[in-house]
């Protein structure tokens, strides 16, 4: 292979294809550096210059979790109902202008108003937009472009946390209200550049079933279960192990911060190539089998970091780190072909509000479980997470072939006959000369789930 060669290959993997890929790939990036400009100084903001107790920060934001739960599976069988490419737009500008509510709370009362609206809001589009990608993406492409929105994803997190870190630089009051109030515009951005994308037609329910299908899935209700576990991977390494790192290991806590940059390096170089074969069901149920023995194993690592000297637990910490990475991206690859492979099409909204939920689930139900485990019983907390992520992973097999077998269950992508792709249509509302490199340009030079 030719050096030119080789350029093209890295490239393609590195570089969202032009079109609806591309477009969805820089809408992510603005939306999360919003994210990461609210993940690095809303809770200091709250506690420090508006003066709310860290413990009333917490509970509100648990509170808004618990109402963008709720919201996730009606936001997304509204979205199958009106169309998700219109729901995706008004529900990203609705959370770009609740976000800037953060700027002006000044009480426990009203901080947790917001935050309900905002997960709600976080909810309802992650909904409408998985129904959409399922809309304006072929059945066989989805995983691979999910590969490279979560790529992206890790760079506007990035950028997002660099522009917060400048406004933690210099600490003022207004400052951090300037930084959210750029969140909500970063939202807003990122909710804009969806009308650049084809209209997706609304799904007509002519059978008679019920509207909310996806309650009455039992496979799928396997699913999302097994992948709240395996969520857990996330909160393992964002929430436990500094702390870890700290108060069990002889490891300075200066490696925390290189974890994390290898952790987005690898993500941002490797998330497409490591989705490759998982574009099908039996491809995606491998790719969780072997994440769950990949995350089993860096929990091993983990573990024992307790117990080695300096130099020693550096190194388990730094190999567990590139399995948990490892793992991490697997779970990612298996979770998008599955949580479209398993849902009918034209379902796909509330299908993908489920799956949403149960991302929200274990995301927030690991922090407790982790300090309650890892941090209160030493080595063996970190082994009962990876048996847990093993048997996880594990099981993914049998919910395909569970699925396969229920004979209430039709629609669904099996692994050797994709599902059609429902017609769409162009925008009537889009520019005439929108192409798919243009439609990457002007409205998300700004910057990126």
């Amino acid at each position: 292979m030719t050096a030119t060669a080789r350029l093209r290959a890295v490239t393609a993997e590195l570089v969202p294809p032009a079109g609806v890929v591309r477009v969805v790939s820089l809408s992510n990036l603005a939306k999360t550096a919003a994210h990461g400009i609210i993940m690095s100084v809303s809770v200091l903001y709250f506690t420090t210059s508006i003066g709310i107790s860290a413990t009333r920060v917490g509970l509100a934001l648990t509170i808004g979790a618990a109402v963008g739960m709720l919201v996730a599976v009606p936001a997304g069988h509204a979205a199958d109902i009106f169309g998700p490419r219109n729901a995706t737009v008004l529900a990203m500008l609705a959370l770009g202008l609740v976000t800037c509510g953060y700027a002006f709370a000044t009480s426990f009362w009203w901080l947790t108003a917001v935050a309900c609206l905002v997960l709600a809001g976080e909810s309802a589009t992650d909904a409408s937009r998985g129904a959409l990608v399922a809309g304006v993406v072929p059945p066989e492409e989805r995983v691979r472009a999910w590969s490279y929105f979560r790529a992206v994803a890790n760079l506007g997190v990035t950028l997002g946390a660099v522009i917060g870190g400048i406004g933690l630089y210099f600490d003022s009051q207004a400052g951090y209200r300037a930084l959210l109030l750029l969140a909500g515009a970063l939202f807003a951005v990122a909710g804009l550049a969806y009308l650049r994308v084809p209209v997706v037609p609304p799904t007509r329910n002519t059978e008679a079933q019920p509207s909310l299908v996806v309650l009455r899935d039992r496979p799928y209700a396997a699913f999302v279960v097994l992948n709240a576990l395996l969520v857990m991977n996330g909160p393992l390494l964002t929430v436990a192990l500094p702390i870890w790192i700290a108060q069990r290991t002889e490891a300075p806590t200066a490696i925390y911060p290189v974890i994390l940059v290898i952790n987005t390096i690898c993500v941002v170089l490797l998330q497409v190539r490591v989705s490759r074969g998982a574009e099908r069901l039996d491809g995606g149920a491998r790719a969780w089998q072997r994440a769950g023995l990949v995350l089993a194993a860096c929990c091993v690592l983990f573990a024992l970091a307790g117990g080695l000297p300096l130099w020693a637990a550096v190194a388990a910490l730094l190999a567990g780190a590139l399995v948990h990475v490892l793992g991490e991206m697997l779970h990612s690859s298996g979770a998008w072909s599955l949580a479209y492979g398993l849902a009918p099409e034209g379902s796909h909204g509330q299908y993908q509000g489920l799956f949403g939920m149960s991302t929200q689930l274990g995301s927030t139900i690991t922090p407790f479980a982790a300090t309650v485990l890892i941090i209160g019983f030493g080595w063996s907390g970190w082994l009962v997470f990876g048996a847990v992520m093993c048997a996880a992973g594990l099981l993914a097999p049998v919910v395909v072939r569970a699925a396969r077998k229920d004979p209430t269950r039709s629609g669904f992508s099996a692994p050797d006959e994709p599902a059609k792709v429902p017609e769409t249509r162009p925008a009537t509302d889009e520019p005439a000369t929108a192409s798919g490199d243009e439609a990457a340009g002007d409205p998300l030079s700004t910057d990126r789930s």
